[in-house]
């Protein structure tokens, strides 16, 4: 085929008016294989041109459903089967937790996808090229004017009607677009050698950039000094003090703004003595020690306090709150012991203020009171 093969038909008007009138009158004719360019949005050219939805909506949604549906599959396996971890007394799977990854999964996967599939399939890419580019056509319908065109694969096409039809509507313009060599053979070239080439050697090139960039030249000077800072770095050495440590506990005495000292610190009888619980047990101060109660205490001790761990083994299961021994500690020693921790249990005095540890306290009383109860709660 010859540079000179006809792709369109073509017809500039001056107004969104005439351009307008048109479209619709194509329409009427049974044109199906034309399109209007304009160098703004016209209001009411999809009416004109009765144009159906786009395709493209529903590619969207099948990829990002496809996302949300991998979000869920891998938040699931790796909390449930790959990796179950009891935190903070929830269930393996906390639903809420994971919803942040489904929703940018569901818009990663529908946005990026989209647009490949447009570019890939839609547009065709790689071919970059339409009859339409640098024509004189585009040049004015991209500034001033308004333009429709008529393809000639269009099963009505005729070019004696198409010119007749166009100066009935005032066009200013009326000329064929056609095909150059590179146009004639406009088909999808995705698998074409040089551009799979071409996608190749910008992987390579971009992946040795990064890693470069990522394992090399920021470990250069001075592109270090993100790194060699004068900070002492979690779960590091550090030469400053004679034990290595750079993680330090407080100093000894040391209490936080607005915190008072706990006073019994290492003397549990004298704290089961002085100690009294100044919470009444009201129906708020049991919903809050429930609350604290099943996040901190009932991974270890169980839910109702029998010392059924959920731990799987990956902690020394405690001893029942339920035995003679710990129902027979007053409210004191049993705080005494949230506070400051015993045997493998650790203190719980920087995740619970005064009053959380109270409340907790009131919370096993009622545990305890649940599973043995006294004659007079039975009457």
């Amino acid at each position: 085929m010859s540079d000179k093969t006809i792709f369109a038909y073509s017809a500039l008007f001056d107004s969104p008016d005439d351009i307008i009138h048109a479209a619709e009158e194509v329409k009427k004719q049974g044109f199906e294989k034309y399109d209007v360019n304009t160098p703004y949005p016209v209001h009411g050219m999809d009416d004109a041109m009765k144009l159906s939805p786009s395709k493209l909506g529903y590619v969207a949604l099948f990829f990002g459903l496809s996302g949300m549906l991998a979000a869920i599959i891998l938040t699931y396996f790796t909390s449930v089967v790959d990796y179950p971890q009891v935190i903070g007394g929830k269930p393996f799977y906390a639903f809420p937790g994971y919803v942040p990854v489904m929703f940018e999964l569901t818009v990663l996967s529908a946005a990026v996808l989209t647009v490949a599939t447009m570019l890939l399939i839609f547009f065709k890419l790689p071919n970059n090229r339409h009859p339409l580019h640098d024509t004189n056509y585009m040049k004015a319908v991209s500034s001033d004017k308004y333009g429709l065109y008529i393809e000639i694969e269009d099963e009505k096409y005729d070019e004696a009607v198409i010119k007749s039809l166009f100066e009935r509507f005032n066009a200013k313009v009326i000329e064929p677009i056609y095909y150059d060599d590179t146009e004639v053979e406009h088909k999808n070239r995705i698998f074409e050698p040089k551009f799979i080439i071409g996608l190749v050697l910008i992987a390579v090139i971009t992946s040795g950039t990064t890693y470069f960039t990522l394992n090399k030249l920021m470990f250069m000077i001075p592109f270090s000094w993100m790194m060699d800072q004068d900070k002492i770095v979690p779960q590091e050495s550090y030469e400053l003090f004679a034990d290595g440590f750079g993680m330090r506990n407080p100093v000894e005495g040391t209490i936080a703004r607005g915190q008072l000292p706990y006073e019994y610190y290492q003397k549990p009888e004298e704290a089961a003595v002085a100690l009294i619980n100044p919470l009444f047990p009201t129906a708020e101060n049991f919903a809050l020690g429930k609350k604290k109660y099943d996040i901190y205490c009932s991974p270890c001790h169980g839910y109702h306090g029998e010392g059924d761990s959920r731990m799987r083994g990956q902690f020394p299961n405690p001893p029942s709150l339920h035995s003679e021994k710990v129902r027979d500690w007053t409210d004191g020693r049993i705080y005494h012991v949230i506070t400051e921790g015993q045997n493998v249990m650790p203190s719980y005095s920087t995740q619970l203020s005064r009053e959380e540890k109270w409340a907790t306290v009131l919370y096993i009383r009622a545990l305890q009171r649940s599973l043995n109860a006294k004659e007079s709660d039975l009457e």
